[in-house]
């Protein structure tokens, strides 16, 4: 599986999470709580080899992306936080839903942006066999992901 289309289906899986959270009904408090978990283990390891692995390769391959992926790092800083304060939330808190709706919504406009903006861009630079290859490693690289959104790169920046 090559770079690209691993990002591509872990947005999948998140945009899926995103539905069933959206579908959960209000009263489905430990549902939700479920599905967030989810997400912040999902989002979590997908940040990580995207900061640690994806992005340095497409910055290399790619200076016109530069702008992108100092951008894209912002963007996970602030999920990043975001998750940080739901792994520790109470669901029943009045707060909760609303911080995971506003989480969603930044992550919806940076998977747009990825995707439609320079995702094109960086397979045209880098070629199949290269996106293969960077594809492999980020792959083995997820068991490796820690599991608190602190301990990503974006983080600290």
């Amino acid at each position: 599986m090559d770079a690209i289309v691993l990002l591509k289906a872990d947005h999948k899986t998140v945009e899926q999470l995103f539905k069933d959270f959206e579908k959960a009904s209000d009263g489905a408090v430990q549902t939700k709580k479920k599905i967030v978990d989810s997400v912040i283990e999902a989002l979590t390891q997908h940040a990580y080899i995207e900061e640690e692995i994806f992005y340095p390769a497409a910055r290399a391959a790619v200076p016109e992306t530069e702008e992108h992926v100092l951008e894209s790092v912002e963007e996970h800083h602030v999920v990043v936080w975001m998750m940080s304060e739901l792994v520790g939330m109470d669901p029943s808190d009045e707060r909760y839903n609303a911080k995971f709706t506003v989480l969603m919504e930044n992550v919806r406009h940076h998977v747009g942006e990825e995707e439609q903006d320079w995702f094109p861009k960086v397979r045209k630079a880098m070629g199949r066999a290269r996106l293969v290859e960077l594809g492999e490693q980020m792959l083995a690289a997820k068991d490796d992901a820690p599991r608190d959104p602190l301990a990503l790169q974006s983080a600290r920046s």
